[in-house]
C-alpha cells in the first residue's frame, strides 16, 4: 500500500545488483521550495508496477517527510494517483478517474504547489486541489524526481509476474516554475514564473543525477543504464538483472484466458500487433470454432467470438503468431480458460467483510471471478455495535476503505445499483468527504457521510445505470481522508439493452457541470422525482447572488441547463471559484464550478 512505500528515497545506498529487477530513477540536483513542476509522458501501464513524476525531502527522519506525487499505476487503465505526503509519513491520496487510457498515449501532467494549496493537473485542466493545516506543513526543500519500479505491495500495484518484463515509461519534456505571487505570468493567478525546461533530448549533468540507490517495498535497484536517451525522449526502463538498457527480446505471452458463453478474451503481456492479432488462424479451441477476433484499444487484449462453449467442461485455447511493437514473436502457447460463474440477481456484497445472510464475502477483483475491489483496507468494527436505519446492522460494521474502484461482470443492460455507507469513525463534518461515481458518471459528489446522516448511521445511494461493456464499474475519489463503503446492492432491470443512458437517481439529483473548468458555457443536468418549479442560481465565494434565472414549472425526469457566464454581467466575470444551485420548493442542491478565462 502507498502509505507503506510512497516515495520514499533513504538516504544510505544499498550495493548495486542486490535484487533481481533494475529500475531507474532521475533527479535534480537542487531541492526547490514551492512552484509548478509539469510533465508531459506516456507511463508503462503495467501490472505489478507504477511510473511516477513527483517532489521529495530528503530526509534524516519521517518527522521531516515532505514529498508530493504522481503516480500512475499500470493495474488501472483511467487513473492517475496524488499524494501529498506529509510530516510523520501521513499519506492523503486522491484517485482521479480519466477518461483516458495513460498508458496509450502521451498526456500532460503537473501540480502547483505553494504554502497555502498543491493543485494537480492533467492535460492543462486542474483535476483536484488540496488545502488545510497538512497543506501548510509542506514546506522544506524538495528535488524534482520521476521513476519505475515494482513494489512488493500487489495489493497496491496489483500482481507481478515476470512476463511483463521489460517495461518502459517514457518522457518527453519537464517544467519547472517558481513561485512569484504577483510578479508570476504563468499559472494559476499569473503567480508562477517559468525558470526552466528540459525537452529531455540528452542527458543535463548540469541539472539531473541518475540514482543508484533502493528502498524497502521496493523490488528493484535503480541504475544508471536504464535511463535511456533516445528519438527526443527520455526513457526509464524496469528490467531484469541481464537485460537491461532499452531493449526488448521476448515475444508476447498470453497472460490469462477468460471465457463466457460465447466469447472467450484473452489477455497478453504486452502491446501486440493488430494484424496478427486479429487473424483468427492464430487461434485455436479444441471443439469449438472461432469465428472473429477483435484486438481492444488498450492493444493487450484480445476478444473471440466463438461457438457456444460449455462452461461446466475445460478447454484450453492455443495461441500462436502474436507479434509486440519490437517485431519479437511469442512462442505458441496453450493456456486453460478460467470459465464464468454467472452471478445471480439481486446480487447482495458485505464488501470488507464476509458471508453474512444472503450477502456475499468480499474479494479481490481478478480474471477468475465476478466481482471484487482493487487495492483498499478493511476494518471490522465490535458484532454489539448498533447501527441506526438499518436491520442489515452487520453489513455496515464491516468496511472496505482507501480504495478507488469496484467491479462486477454483469450482462449488459439496466441495473439499480445500491451503494451502502456507515461513518463508524469519525464524528464531525469534514473529516471523510469523497466522490462517488457510477459507469464514469458522478452520483454524488463531495459525500461527506456524517453530515448526512451521523455517526453509526446507514446512508444509502441508489442509482439506475446501463451496462455496454460487461463490467459495471464503481469509481470512489478521496477528497478529504478516505473512502470508506460498506455493502453493495445489484439488482437487474433489463438486459441487452444497446442505447446509453443518463444515470437515474430515485431521487432529485444534480450532475456536475460540464465541462468543468470551463470558459464560456457549461451545461448541468440535473433528475427531478416529481414536476416542481425551478430555479437556477450562481454565487461567488463571498456567498453573494451573481446570477438567478427561474426555469419554471419542470416535468419529473432529467434536464439540461446551459449556462453562459457572459449573461447579463456589465463587464466578464474573472476566473475562479463559483457555486451554482438548482433549487425548488421541495428539493435544492448545491455544487461547485470552476471558470478560467
Amino acid at each position: 500500500m502507498k502509505q507503506l512505500i510512497s516515495l520514499f528515497i533513504l538516504l544510505f545506498t544499498l550495493p548495486l545488483f542486490a535484487k533481481l529487477y533494475k529500475g531507474a530513477e532521475y533527479r535534480t540536483k537542487e531541492a526547490v521550495t514551492y512552484g509548478k513542476f509539469e510533465v508531459r509522458m506516456k507511463p508503462a501501464g503495467k501490472e505489478g508496477m507504477l511510473a511516477s513524476f513527483f517532489t521529495y525531502h530528503e530526509i534524516t527522519s519521517t518527522s521531516d517527510w515532505n514529498e508530493i506525487d504522481i503516480e500512475i499505476l499500470g493495474r488501472y487503465p483511467n487513473d492517475v494517483q496524488f499524494n501529498p505526503i506529509t510530516k510523520g509519513q501521513v499519506n492523503h491520496v486522491h484517485h482521479e478517474l480519466t477518461t483516458f487510457n495513460p498508458a496509450l498515449d502521451y498526456h500532460d501532467y503537473g501540480f502547483e504547489w505553494t504554502p497555502d494549496y498543491v493543485a494537480w493537473f492533467i492535460d492543462g485542466k486542474e483535476v483536484h486541489r488540496q488545502t488545510g493545516d497538512h497543506i501548510k506543513t509542506l514546506n522544506l526543500p524538495q528535488k524534482l524526481m520521476m521513476n519505475v519500479w515494482n513494489s512488493i505491495y500487489s495489493n497496491w500495484v496489483g500482481a507481478w509476474s515476470d512476463n511483463i518484463l521489460p517495461a518502459f515509461s517514457y518522457y518527453d519534456w519537464i517544467k519547472y516554475s517558481s513561485y512569484t505571487p504577483g510578479t508570476g505570468n504563468y499559472g494559476t493567478g499569473n503567480n508562477f514564473t517559468l525558470q526552466w525546461s528540459d525537452e529531455l533530448d540528452s542527458f543535463d549533468s548540469t541539472r539531473w543525477e541518475k540514482a543508484t540507490h533502493t528502498f524497502d517495498g521496493n523490488n528493484c535497484d535503480f541504475i544508471k543504464e536504464n535511463i535511456i536517451f533516445e528519438n527526443g525522449k527520455m526513457i526509464l526502463a524496469l528490467t531484469d538483472e541481464i537485460n537491461i538498457g532499452y531493449k526488448d527480446t521476448k515475444g508476447p505471452v498470453a497472460m490469462w484466458a477468460r471465457a463466457e458463453k460465447n466469447k472467450v478474451t484473452l489477455f497478453f503481456s504486452e502491446e501486440i500487433n493488430g494484424v496478427n492479432a486479429a487473424n483468427k488462424n492464430n487461434y485455436s479451441i479444441p471443439g469449438i470454432t472461432v469465428q472473429s477476433v477483435k484486438l481492444l484499444d488498450d492493444k493487450r487484449t484480445v476478444e473471440l467470438t466463438t461457438s457456444d462453449i460449455n462452461l461446466a467442461q475445460s478447454y484450453n485455447v492455443i495461441v500462436l503468431n502474436q507479434k509486440d511493437n519490437f517485431g519479437n514473436i511469442g512462442t505458441t502457447r496453450a493456456i486453460t480458460m478460467q470459465n464464468s460463474k454467472p452471478l445471480q440477481f439481486p446480487l447482495k456484497i458485505n464488501i470488507g467483510g464476509d458471508v453474512v445472510g444472503n450477502f456475499l464475502p468480499d474479494q479481490e477483483w481478478s480474471e477468475k471471478v465476478e466481482y471484487g475491489f482493487l487495492s483498499g483496507e478493511v476494518k471490522n468494527l465490535p458484532a454489539d455495535l448498533q447501527i441506526n436505519n438499518t436491520d442489515d446492522d452487520s453489513v455496515f460494521r464491516s468496511e472496505r476503505s482507501d480504495f478507488p474502484t469496484y467491479r462486477v461482470r454483469v450482462p449488459n443492460g439496466t441495473y439499480k445499483v445500491t451503494m451502502m455507507f456507515a461513518e463508524n469513525y469519525y464524528s464531525s463534518v469534514g473529516k471523510r468527504v469523497f466522490d462517488v461515481l457510477v459507469e464514469n458518471q458522478m452520483v454524488e459528489n463531495n459525500l461527506d457521510i456524517f453530515a448526512k446522516v451521523g455517526t453509526n448511521s446507514a446512508y444509502t445511494i441508489t442509482v439506475t445505470t446501463q451496462v455496454s461493456d460487461g463490467v459495471l464499474d464503481l469509481y470512489f475519489q478521496s477528497e478529504i481522508g478516505n473512502n470508506v463503503i460498506n455493502g453493495l446492492m445489484v439488482e437487474q432491470v433489463a438486459t441487452d439493452i444497446k442505447q446509453e443512458g443518463f444515470l437515474l437517481p430515485d431521487k432529485f439529483h444534480i450532475e456536475q457541470n460540464y465541462p468543468n473548468p470551463f470558459n464560456g458555457m457549461t451545461t448541468i443536468k440535473f433528475y427531478l422525482p416529481d414536476n416542481e418549479k425551478i430555479a437556477f442560481q450562481v454565487y461567488n465565494l463571498l456567498g453573494e447572488n451573481i446570477f438567478f434565472k427561474e426555469l419554471g414549472e419542470l416535468e419529473k425526469g432529467t434536464h439540461d441547463y446551459s449556462w453562459i457566464a457572459e449573461d447579463n454581467f456589465k463587464s466578464p466575470l474573472s476566473s475562479g471559484v463559483y457555486f451554482y444551485q438548482i433549487k425548488g420548493k421541495e428539493n435544492s442542491d448545491t455544487k461547485k464550478l470552476v471558470l478560467l478565462r
